[in-house]
């Protein structure tokens, strides 16, 4: 049995701490590893399996929810090692949702897909799995021996860090135990259709009236007319960080838009980067970040520059840039002139706690918007809109309960319930958020204590934005744009097209 360290987890209620400290660790005895087959089948491979049919092999089972941006950072650590261990280690992952849209079969098969995972996963929809593990936390990873034993558990991020040397140590004693036939599993991504977006996620308007788009799957950024054709490409659609032209730079997973004259400021999610794309020069060039993962809290690196962590929306005041920064739960804010990145709001824990700027904490921030001297955040973890006061300093909560409140209900305030929101939009003195997990775009009247459904059927919605009398939304998960006629309320889907095919 051995101890890993873990970073940044988040905690079902049951378990749930005052706080979430990053160096918090959690062993098991060693005992004879759980089955991991469930009622609800298994995804990104052709048929079902037991533990035994992976005897002769390590097994790492990753504990995850699909919206858990903690769980999506230790993706890029589960292909390193599968990469390495090629014969030796199988990667299963275990998805035991914290949200009930999470629990769909078919949700997480589109996450699989949006989020590149290149192994099977069981849905464990009930926590059977979960409990037998003892798992208290997202994410978190148990390693099995070749002969089926729980040889070590951890929870948090930093896996390939912990979990290699590990490997490195007991591969000679499992030597002879060791099966070393490469398996073969079909992944979902054999049979994806293509298609001209692929999970769009945010957007933004220029003063020509048309809209820039992060076509998030595809990695690139697109400018698109009112009508809906293709007028310009930025990224060549591969998977990368490279600056240059707007033909040969390529992005990853992009989402967070934000222009101010002839620049556009993208937040390079899975880079951890913020890019510029000067629409003069048609250069793309890098601003903030090195690509690592920021870490910082409480009273940490206050000041001074910091590196995005999973940056997901952005927004422009005046010189200011607002960086909704989901994977440390921070807002930070860039001077535009100085193109220096640093902490702006949020403590880094991840809680529902308001107050002055810095102790005031976040649950994922994914989406931003201003009216005034107030800046609202789409605070998707708690299912919640937070607001900052620029002027006063400070973080409150204009609705929301906190990481385990959420699901599907109109009315007042005090009884009224979102779902994952990771967007949020002001328009005419009301918010229009972008209700992820329950396919809809509805209305916070805080003058009124009202919520309000505006629009349903859509899959995942990302972004909203207004232009040209119309409510435009990013239907992620269906993979194109809605557009609703503010007139006449006719939603139709928008036909984008590209006269080069």
């Amino acid at each position: 049995m051995f101890s890993l360290s873990s970073c940044q987890g988040q905690q079902r209620p049951a378990e749930q701490a005052a706080s979430t400290n990053p160096k918090d660790t959690m062993e098991l005895p060693s005992v004879t590893a759980p089955e991991i087959n469930t009622p609800y089948g298994w995804l990104n491979t052709d048929k079902s399996y037991s533990l035994r049919d992976f005897r002769g092999k390590f097994v790492l089972l990753d504990f995850w929810t699909l919206g858990c941006i903690n769980c999506q950072h230790i993706i890029p650590d589960l292909k390193r090692l599968e990469k390495e261990y090629p014969n030796e280690l199988v990667v299963i992952g275990v998805h035991s949702a914290k949200f009930d849209s999470e629990r769909a079969t078919n949700n997480i098969r589109k996450a699989i897909l949006k989020l590149g995972v290149e192994h099977p996963v069981v849905n464990d929809a009930d926590y059977t799995v979960w409990q037998n593990y003892a798992v208290k936390a997202w994410p978190t990873v148990a390693l099995v021996s070749p002969d089926g034993k729980v040889v070590g558990q951890q929870s948090g991020e930093r896996v390939y860090e912990r979990v290699k040397p590990m490997l490195e140590k007991l591969l000679p004693a499992y030597e002879k135990q060791l099966n070393r036939q490469q398996l073969d599993f079909k992944l979902e991504k054999s049979a994806e259709r293509q298609s001209t977006l692929r999970f769009p996620s945010k957007m933004v308007s220029d003063e020509q009236g048309n809209l820039w788009l992060a076509d998030s799957g595809h990695n690139r950024l697109l400018k698109i007319s009112a009508d809906g054709k293709i007028l310009e490409v930025i990224g060549k659609g591969a998977e990368g960080n490279q600056d240059g032209s707007f033909s040969e730079a390529t992005f990853y997973e992009p989402h967070g838009l934000a222009l101010k004259g002839n620049v556009l400021y993208i937040a390079d999610t899975k880079n951890n980067l913020i890019r510029q794309a000067d629409l003069r020069t048609r250069q793309v060039k890098t601003i903030a970040g090195d690509g690592s993962l920021g870490r910082y809290y409480l009273d940490q690196q206050l000041n001074v520059p910091v590196n995005p962590n999973s940056p997901w929306d952005l927004l422009i005041d005046g010189d200011n840039m607002y960086v909704a920064n989901a994977g440390n739960h921070q807002i930070l804010r860039m001077n535009l002139k100085t193109q220096v990145l640093t902490r702006f709001a949020g403590s880094g824990r991840e809680a529902l706690t308001d107050g002055v700027l810095l102790e005031a904490a976040f649950n994922q921030p994914s989406g931003l918007t201003q009216t005034g001297n107030l800046l609202y955040v789409a605070d998707a973890e708690a299912s919640a809109v937070r607001v900052i006061d620029l002027q006063k300093k400070t973080v409150r909560t204009a609705f929301g309960k906190g990481l385990f409140v959420f699901g599907d209900q109109d009315g007042d305030l005090d009884d009224a319930l979102l779902q994952h929101n990771v967007g949020v939009t002001e328009h005419q003195g009301k918010l229009y958020v972008a209700d992820t997990y329950n396919g809809k775009v509805k209305v916070l009247d805080l003058q009124k204590k009202k919520l309000t459904t505006f629009v349903a059927g859509l899959d995942e919605p990302n972004d909203i934005i207004f232009l040209n009398n119309a409510m435009w939304i990013s239907d992620t998960n269906h993979h194109q744009l809605v557009k609703i006629d503010l007139t006449t309320n006719r939603k139709t889907v928008v036909n984008v097209w590209d006269e080069k095919g």
